[in-house]
C-alpha cells in the first residue's frame, strides 16, 4: 500500500447509503475520524443533505439524485438513482476536492457497501476505496454466503428458498432461518430485484482490501474464518464499534422531535414505561396490526411512549390518544437515546434495528423484538439466544403483548445481564480497542 503525505489535511470522502440508519452511523464515524487531523466530506443526495447538514459540524457536501422533487425515496428509486444518476455527480465532486493548492487532496474513501455503486466510482477515480458496513458482522456473513446458499441448493438462482430450513453461519451461531433473509421483503418480484441488488453489491466488495464493521466482538466470536470459498480473497474485516465515545452525534434524526414527551416520562415511575419504535425506513407494521398492538397497550395497564408515523394514525382506534393521555403518548417522533436514558423507561418494543438494539444496551433497556425486515431478524437472534436481554414478540394478540411485557419487565436476570453488555461493551477495553483499530486504519493510508 502506497502511503501518502500531506502539508494539509487529508481529505476522507465518505458516502453511505441514503437512508436514516446508514446515514448516522456514517456520521458517527466521520466525527471521530476528526480526531486524527482528517477532514471527512460526507455526501449524500440533496433531499437528506439538507436535513443533516444544519445538525452537524462534518462537512456534508450534496449531489443531485435525479428523481423528481415530488417522487418517492423508497428502496428502488433509490437503487436506480444509485445506479443511474448519481455516479457522474460524484465523480466530478470527487475531481474537485482532489485538486487545489491546499496540498490536502482526498487521501482515500469510505463507502457504505449498500452503496456500492461509489466503489466503482473510486475506483475510477484512482482514489483507494475502504468499505463501511453499518451494521452486525454476521449480516454481513450471511451476504458473503451467497454463493454457498446457492451451490447447496438452499435457494434458487433469484434468491428464494427452496424450502424452510436453517443456516449455520459458524462456530457458536445461532442457526438462521431461509425465511430471514434480508432480501425477502414484499412481493415476489421484490424480492428477486432485492436479491439481484445484493448478489451485485457482493461482487463489487470483491475488490476491497478492507471494510470496516460498526460492531463490536460482543457480538459473539467474530469469526471471520467462516467465510468459507478459500478460492476468493476476502477483505480484511476491522470492527470499530460502538463509536458513541469517538463522536457526538449519537441521536441525529431527520424527522422533527417531539420533546414533550421527556417532561411526559418526568412524571412516571422508575421502569414502568414502554417505549415503541419500529424504525424510519421499512414500513412499520400495517394498519390493522396498529389497531391490535394499540388495544393490546390499552388493556394492558402499561404505560407507554409511542412513535407512530402520521400515516399510520389511522389505524389506531377512534379516539385512542386522547383515551390514552394520561398513561401514555402517541408522537411523530421522539428523542430516542435520550428516551432510552430516561429512568422512567423499563422496556423498548423494537423492530430489532442495530442503531436501536446498540442504544439499547447503551442505556441498559430491555428489549422486546418484533424484527421486521432485513438484518433486524439476525440482531433478534442475538439479542434473544445469544445475549439473553430481550424476548421475541410473535404477534399483537393481547394475550401474547400482556405475557411478554410482563415477562420482560419483571426478569431481573435479564437485567442483569444487560448491565454486565453493557460494561463489556461500553467500557474502557472496548473504547481502547476501538481507538487502536482506528489508529492503525489511518496510520495504513496516510502521513499528515
Amino acid at each position: 500500500m502506497t502511503i501518502h503525505h500531506y502539508t494539509m489535511s487529508p481529505k476522507v470522502i465518505m458516502v453511505p447509503y441514503p437512508a436514516h440508519g446508514h446515514v448516522t452511523p456514517m456520521l458517527n464515524l466521520a466525527s471521530a475520524l476528526t480526531r486524527f487531523g482528517l477532514s471527512p466530506v460526507v455526501v449524500t443526495p440533496e433531499f437528506i443533505h439538507d436535513t443533516i447538514a444544519k445538525k452537524t459540524h462534518v462537512t456534508c457536501m450534496s449531489i443531485p439524485d435525479g428523481l423528481d422533487d415530488d417522487a418517492p425515496r423508497d428502496f428502488f428509486a433509490i437503487e436506480f438513482a444509485m445506479e443511474n444518476n448519481m455516479p457522474v455527480h460524484l465523480e466530478r465532486l470527487v475531481h474537485e476536492l482532489n485538486i487545489g493548492d491546499d496540498g490536502g487532496g482526498v487521501a482515500f474513501m469510505i463507502v457504505d457497501l449498500l452503496a456500492s455503486w461509489a466503489l466503482k466510482v473510486g475506483d475510477g477515480c484512482g482514489v483507494p476505496v475502504v468499505g463501511y458496513w453499518p451494521v452486525m458482522f454476521v449480516a454481513y456473513q450471511l451476504i458473503a454466503a451467497i454463493p454457498d446458499l446457492l451451490s447447496l441448493d438452499i435457494i434458487s438462482e433469484t434468491g428464494i428458498p427452496q424450502n424452510e430450513s436453517l443456516i449455520n453461519l459458524g462456530y457458536d451461531q445461532p442457526p438462521l432461518s431461509t425465511q430471514d433473509l434480508p432480501w425477502l421483503i414484499g412481493n415476489l418480484a421484490s424480492r428477486r430485484s432485492r436479491f439481484r441488488f445484493w448478489t451485485r453489491t457482493l461482487s463489487r466488495t470483491r475488490t476491497l482490501s478492507q471494510i470496516l464493521v460498526n460492531s463490536f466482538p460482543e457480538e459473539h466470536h467474530f469469526d471471520t474464518t467462516n467465510l468459507q470459498d478459500h478460492s476468493i480473497k476476502h477483505p480484511r474485516i476491522t470492527p470499530i464499534g460502538p463509536l458513541t465515545q469517538h463522536t457526538k452525534y449519537q441521536n441525529l434524526h431527520f424527522s422533527a422531535e417531539d420533546k414533550s414527551c421527556l417532561d411526559w416520562l418526568d412524571q412516571q415511575s422508575e421502569r414502568c414505561v414502554v417505549y415503541i419504535s419500529f424504525g424510519t425506513w421499512v414500513s412499520p407494521i400495517g394498519k390493522a396490526k396498529v389497531r391490535n398492538l394499540a388495544l393490546a397497550l390499552e388493556s394492558s395497564k402499561h404505560s407507554f411512549i409511542w412513535v407512530l408515523g402520521s400515516k399510520w394514525r389511522d389505524g389506531l382506534p377512534k379516539g385512542y390518544a386522547e383515551r390514552m393521555l394520561d398513561r401514555g403518548r402517541v408522537v411523530s417522533w421522539a428523542p430516542q437515546s435520550e428516551v432510552l436514558r430516561h429512568k422512567a423507561v423499563g422496556c423498548y418494543l423494537t423492530h430489532c434495528g442495530w442503531n436501536s438494539t446498540v442504544e439499547a444496551i447503551q442505556s441498559k433497556v430491555k428489549l422486546l423484538c418484533y424484527p421486521i425486515a432485513g438484518d433486524q431478524f439476525v440482531n433478534c437472534d442475538y439479542i434473544v439466544k445469544i445475549w439473553r436481554i430481550g424476548i421475541r414478540l410473535d404477534d399483537f394478540e393481547e394475550e401474547d403483548v400482556h405475557k411478554c411485557l410482563k415477562r420482560v419487565m419483571e426478569d431481573i436476570e435479564m437485567e442483569q445481564r444487560l448491565v454486565k453488555m453493557n460494561e463489556r461493551v461500553f467500557g474502557m477495553e472496548t473504547s481502547l480497542r476501538v481507538s487502536s483499530n482506528l489508529t492503525k486504519f489511518v496510520d495504513d493510508y496516510i502521513i499528515v
